[in-house]
């Protein structure tokens, strides 16, 4: 699908053919955020019920021509603001209030998952762009992390609709299991679980609503984890891109801009840093990490908006079974890893 190149000379017919779309992305927005609030629905994130109602729309109704160019600016430009704006989220403070052993637990079990899921991937035949999609989303942030992984491998909305899928039932699982393990008799401390549920749980949301139910310093300690885990979303998209980048027989006499490194991640190393040094007030910060989360919800309508289920059901059952394989290998590791050395 082509971009939308906003050129000065074409600005006001460009907006006028973005409205339609963004009209459409921004109420199924709405929706999914209202829909969040009702009891029952609220262990669902936002991010998940936008996919939901999109791919519902597309694949009943369908989506007419004149919606495509603010489907595809949501799903492309909203989708790489939304990134760098997590970056205030994050700060160099929260990683080093884990401390060395509890980093090296977040790093070791983020590696490891990445590394076993791709390797598993292949090993089942599962197809490289959707392997990656599905091992970013499980070891470090979920669809947040599936979503930005897409715009670096050029994966398909189909791929990234059923890797979205497939983060959500397994990371819900471990919402409503880690607090039910942990009361039959783990025997972990409040530390050692809070990082558990941080360095294993696939979105945020799902780790803040299984470790508060054990505490409030627990609550912190899976928290900050997390979002340490979601730090090494820049190099593994750096990664990503100098991957393609190597693998490509011309790349040489490409050129840089058309090189795909996802240069949208320096803006959100730099908010990191910038956020590190508080120079943002807090009142300020708080009201943009909220409205940033309705833009990422905006880019998942989008994306389940482009999604075909036909093309999904072709992909069969094996990615599936490659995030289950995914998912019990980085719970087991990480409670093993707690389990040793705390």
């Amino acid at each position: 699908m082509k971009s939308i190149n906003l050129n000065a000379s074409q600005l006001p017919s460009t907006m006028l053919r973005l409205w339609p779309g963004l009209l459409l992305t921004s109420g199924l927005a709405f929706l999914a955020t209202s829909l969040q609030k009702l009891p029952g629905i609220n262990i669902l994130s936002p991010l998940i019920l936008a996919v939901v109602l999109g791919v519902l729309l597309r694949n009943t109704i369908g989506t007419a021509d004149i919606y495509r160019p603010g489907i595809t600016f949501s799903l492309k430009r909203i989708l790489r603001l939304a990134i760098i704006l997590l970056g205030l989220q994050l700060s160099l403070a929260q990683v080093l209030d884990i401390g060395p052993i509890g980093l090296a637990i977040v790093v070791v079990t983020l590696v490891s998952t990445f590394i076993f899921t791709c390797s598993l991937g292949s090993y089942l035949g599962v197809e490289q762009k959707l392997t990656r999609l599905v091992a970013a989303g499980t070891s470090i942030c979920g669809a947040s992390a599936v979503v930005a992984t897409s715009s670096v491998v050029k994966s398909s909305d189909e791929d990234v609709t059923y890797a979205v899928a497939i983060i959500t039932v397994f990371g819900t699982l471990s919402m409503l299991l880690y607090p039910v393990l942990d009361m039959m008799g783990l025997d972990l401390t409040s530390t050692g679980f809070g990082l558990w549920c941080g360095a294993s749980i696939h979105e945020v949301a799902q780790v803040v609503a299984a470790a508060f139910q054990m505490g409030e310093a627990t609550g912190e300690i899976a928290t900050i984890s997390k979002l340490s885990r979601v730090m090494f979303l820049v190099p593994m998209l750096l990664g990503m891109g100098f991957m393609s980048i190597s693998s490509h027989k011309q790349s040489k006499a490409m050129q840089l801009s058309k090189l795909p490194i996802p240069w949208f991640v320096f803006g959100f190393v730099a908010l990191i840093v910038l956020n590190s040094f508080s120079l943002f007030p807090v009142a300020i910060k708080d009201w943009i990490i909220q409205g940033n989360k309705f833009l990422l919800t905006i880019a998942l309508a989008a994306m389940g908006l482009e999604t075909n289920l036909l093309k999904i059901r072709e992909t069969g059952l094996k990615p599936f079974y490659l995030g289950a394989a995914s998912w019990l290998f980085i719970s087991g590791l990480s409670f093993g890893l707690v389990k040793l050395l705390y």
